[in-house]
C-alpha cells in the first residue's frame, strides 16, 4: 500500500458508538445466521432498502471551551488541543468566520521585574501549528518547505555584536478555502479582552459566545501569508546555538504602552498579587482576522506564547546597567479557552435545506459542517426491519453484512490544494451509552490493522457506513445489557473524527474533533421517486440454505 493511499485511508477512519454498531470490518457471523456457515451452504442475496435522512440544525453553535478543542493525549498524557483562526466563503455553506480567546496569567504572583525602573522594549506574540503526528499532518509534503540561510555580523550576544549564521525555515500550513493568489493573507488583530470569562458559566462555553465578550483597546495586528516558520541562529566562531525559535507564525504587538502600563508600571500592586486578582484585571487577549473569504487554519492554543521583552536597572559594585530580559505569560493550563464562530450562511442552500427539513420523509441533499454547522440524521425504517425479521423468521435467512451507502454530491465544494479530511463520527441518539467498551475502539493509521467502521470508495465517491451488528440484533430482537429490547436508534452523523491518546484508545464518546474541523460535505439523500441510483439506501446481504 503505497504512502498516499494509507494517508486517505487513515483520515477516513472512525469509531462508531453505541450498543448497535458493530466493532469489525468483516461480516460477524454471531447467532444470527451462524448455522449457514457450518456447511458453506450460505449463498449471498443483495436487496436494498430505503433510509430516512434529514438535516440537523446545530443553531450555528457547538461549545468550543477548552473541554471540546481536545485533539488527543500524547505520550506523556499531556493534552494536545487544536483551535481554527481565519475565515472561508462560498456558495453552499456561506461564511464561517473563527476568532480564538484567552485568559493569561503571569508567570508567578507578585512578580518583581529583575529590578527598579522596567521599561518595555517589545512584545510579541507566537501562534504555533497543532502537533505533527503520523495520522494528522498539518503541513504539506516535505518538499514544499523552505530552508534560508544567512550571514549577519552585528548579531546581539551578550550585548555584543557578534558574526553569526541564521537559518529560517518556511513550512506552509494546511488550509481549508481559497488558496494564494489575493487571497494568500490575511490580517490578523490581538485585542484586549474586557469582559471576565468566567469558565463555570455556560455562556462562555460556546462558539457563539462572541455576542457576550467585549473587546478594548488593539494590542496590534500582522499579516499572515500562509506560512509559519523556525529560526535557528548560530555563532560563526564556535558553531554554538544562542538563539532558537520554534516554528510559528511571530507577530510584534505595536501597542508597547499598553503593556507598560497595565503590568510593568503596576509592580507591587494588587492586581499582579496572584492568579485570581490578574484575571479580573486583565481580563485575556482576543485573536480575530479582518477579512471573510480566505481559508481557516489550524493551530495550538496551549502552546500560544505573549512575550513582553523589557530593560530593568541592575546595579552591581556602584555601576548600574540595563540589561534586557523577558516575560513570558501563561496562555495555557487551566485559563479559558473559547473558538468563537460566526456565520453569515442565510439563503444559502445549506441554510435552506436545514430550515425545510422533514424528519419524517428525509431529505434530497444532506449538509454537513464542522465547528456547529448542520449534522445529518440517518434512521432505518422501522418497515425494514420487519420485512427483515419476516424473511428471517420464515426464510430461515442470515443477514452477512449490512451498510448505509451514500453518495457525495457533485455540490460539494473541492479544492485538490485545500486541506479535505471528510472524517465523520457517527453516535446513536441519544449520545451516551452506558455499554460502550472504548477499549475496542482503537484505530490505527492503516485500515487494514484499525478499525474502518465506514468505507470511503474513491472512484464512486461514496460511503459505506457498516450497521451490521445494529440491523442483526434488530432482526433478532437481541437485548442489551440492561437485559432490554435493542431499539431501532437513529445515528447522528457530524463533521469530525473521535480523539484518542497516543496508543490510540479513544478518550470519551463526547471527545471528538467536531469544535475546529473545518470539513463541510453535501451529501445525496432520499429521492421521492426511487429513481436515482445515488440515493440513499441500506444495502444487506443475506444468506439461506439451498
Amino acid at each position: 500500500m503505497t504512502h498516499n493511499l494509507k494517508r486517505t485511508f487513515a483520515m477516513l477512519l472512525l469509531a462508531i458508538f453505541g450498543s448497535t454498531i458493530l466493532y469489525n470490518c468483516e461480516p460477524d457471523p454471531d447467532s444470527l445466521g451462524e448455522q449457514l456457515f457450518n456447511d458453506d451452504a450460505a449463498q449471498g442475496n443483495e436487496i436494498a432498502y430505503p433510509v430516512i435522512a434529514y438535516n440537523y440544525d446545530n443553531n450555528d453553535s457547538i461549545r468550543s471551551d477548552a473541554a471540546r478543542l481536545i485533539s488527543g493525549l500524547s505520550e506523556t498524557g499531556a493534552v494536545s488541543t487544536v483551535g481554527v483562526l481565519g475565515a472561508f466563503t462560498e456558495s453552499q455553506f456561506g461564511m464561517q468566520r473563527a476568532s480564538y480567546v484567552t485568559q493569561l496569567r503571569m508567570p508567578v504572583d507578585n512578580y518583581d521585574f529583575n529590578g527598579a525602573n522596567p521599561k518595555v522594549d517589545s512584545v510579541v506574540l507566537v501562534v504555533r501549528p497543532p502537533v505533527n503526528t503520523a495520522s494528522n499532518t498539518y503541513f504539506f509534503e516535505s518538499d514544499s518547505i523552505k530552508t534560508n540561510t544567512f550571514e549577519k555580523s552585528d548579531f546581539p550576544v551578550d550585548g555584543v555584536a557578534t558574526a553569526v549564521s541564521i537559518e529560517k525555515k518556511t513550512y506552509p500550513v494546511r488550509k481549508y478555502g481559497k488558496i494564494g493568489g489575493a487571497s494568500k493573507s490575511m490580517k490578523i488583530n490581538v485585542h484586549e479582552v474586557t469582559t471576565f470569562l468566567d469558565s463555570n458559566d455556560d455562556k462562555f462555553k460556546r462558539s457563539n459566545a462572541g455576542t457576550s465578550i467585549s473587546t478594548g483597546e488593539l494590542l496590534g495586528s500582522g499579516v499572515f501569508d500562509g506560512n509559519i516558520n523556525s529560526i535557528s541562529v548560530t555563532k560563526k566562531s564556535d558553531n554554538s546555538v544562542v538563539f532558537t525559535g520554534n516554528l510559528g507564525f511571530r507577530m510584534k504587538l505595536s501597542n508597547t504602552n499598553f503593556f507598560q502600563t497595565h503590568i510593568l508600571d503596576k509592580k507591587g500592586k494588587p492586581e499582579l498579587q496572584d492568579a485570581s486578582n490578574f484575571i479580573r484585571y486583565f481580563k485575556g487577549i482576543k485573536i480575530s482576522v479582518d477579512e471573510t473569504d480566505r481559508y481557516l487554519y489550524q493551530f495550538s492554543p496551549n502552546d500560544l506564547q505573549l512575550i513582553m521583552y523589557y530593560k530593568y536597572d541592575k546595579t552591581e559594585n556602584g555601576t548600574t546597567t540595563r540589561p534586557q530580559t523577558n516575560l513570558a505569560f501563561n496562555l495555557g493550563g487551566a485559563n479559558a479557552h473559547i473558538g468563537l464562530y460566526e456565520y453569515n450562511n442565510a439563503g444559502t442552500p445549506a441554510d435552506n435545506a436545514v430550515a425545510a427539513s422533514n424528519s419524517s420523509v428525509g431529505d434530497e441533499k444532506l449538509y454537513i459542517q464542522g465547528m456547529g454547522g448542520p449534522s445529518v440524521v440517518m434512521k432505518i425504517q422501522d418497515e425494514t426491519i420487519a420485512k427483515l425479521r419476516k424473511l428471517y423468521v420464515e426464510n430461515k435467512a442470515g443477514i452477512l453484512s449490512a451498510k448505509i451507502r451514500v453518495y457525495v454530491d457533485p455540490l460539494s465544494w473541492k479544492n485538490t490544494n485545500s486541506t479535505e479530511d471528510r472524517r465523520f463520527t457517527i453516535l446513536t441518539n441519544p449520545l451516551v451509552s452506558n455499554t460502550i467498551d472504548f477499549s475496542k475502539l482503537a484505530y490505527t493509521s492503516d485500515l487494514s490493522t484499525g478499525l474502518g467502521l465506514y468505507n470511503y470508495n474513491k472512484d464512486k465517491d461514496y460511503y459505506d457506513i457498516v450497521v451490521t451488528k445494529t440491523v442483526k440484533d434488530l432482526v433478532e430482537e437481541a437485548k442489551d445489557a440492561d437485559g432490554k429490547l435493542i431499539v431501532n436508534k437513529p445515528l447522528v452523523i457530524s463533521a469530525g473524527t473521535f480523539a484518542a491518546n497516543a496508543t490510540g484508545t479513544l478518550l470519551g464518546v463526547r471527545n471528538t474533533t467536531r469544535a475546529f474541523d473545518m470539513n463541510r460535505i453535501i451529501l445525496t439523500g432520499i429521492d421521492k421517486a426511487n429513481t436515482n441510483p445515488k440515493r440513499i439506501q441500506l444495502l444487506v446481504t443475506y444468506a439461506t440454505k439451498k
